[in-house]
């Protein structure tokens, strides 16, 4: 479902420099299942100007090494270092019900069971220790809230909008 929030591009990976001399790029995968980047075609810059045709060569810790069509020495691939790779956000697979993609969930206004506005969602965190928003209206007065069931309740992208629990004490 996509709502006046939703991002036309989702960055699925980025380029994280050159392995070796002969064009290879070092690829990290933002995708839940990192060898799903490569399911994903064309791949393409922000702005669509760039495409980006990847054949896999190896797979490392934290990385794959790739070859990426007309790029065929080290400076070339040095090039690329730190450049986003992006697809149509219409590309994704729908998600599960009661699962959202962290995109669509940016912007999303936030209110209280009373109706009280406490901002938007800024951001969406995962540390380790499960997924967080930051919801606020700016970063001097955001707060971080869990998101589990207790904490938000209700998701609603159509109205582009969740319904929040705030802690007492938290604010």
């Amino acid at each position: 479902m996509t709502t006046k929030n939703t991002p036309q591009k989702i960055c699925v990976g980025q380029f994280a420099g050159a392995h070796g001399v002969r064009g290879l790029i070092k690829l990290r995968s933002f995708t839940a299942q990192p060898e799903a980047i490569f399911t994903y075609a064309p791949l393409s810059d922000q702005e669509g100007a760039r495409t980006f045709t990847l054949a896999l060569k190896s797979a490392a810790k934290d990385h794959f090494i790739v070859s990426v069509e007309g790029i065929n020495d080290k400076e070339s691939a040095d090039r690329l270092r730190g450049d986003r790779l992006y697809i149509p956000h219409d590309a994704l697979p729908k998600p599960a019900e009661g699962e959202y993609y962290e995109a669509d969930l940016i912007g999303l206004r936030a209110t209280d069971k009373n109706g009280k506005d406490h901002g938007q969602v800024m951001g969406v965190y995962d540390h380790g220790a499960g997924v967080f928003l930051e919801i606020g209206t700016s970063k001097k007065d955001s707060f971080m809230l869990p998101f589990r069931d207790a904490f938000v309740p209700e998701v609603d992208l159509g109205q582009s909008k969740l319904v929040i629990v705030v802690p007492e004490g938290l604010l």
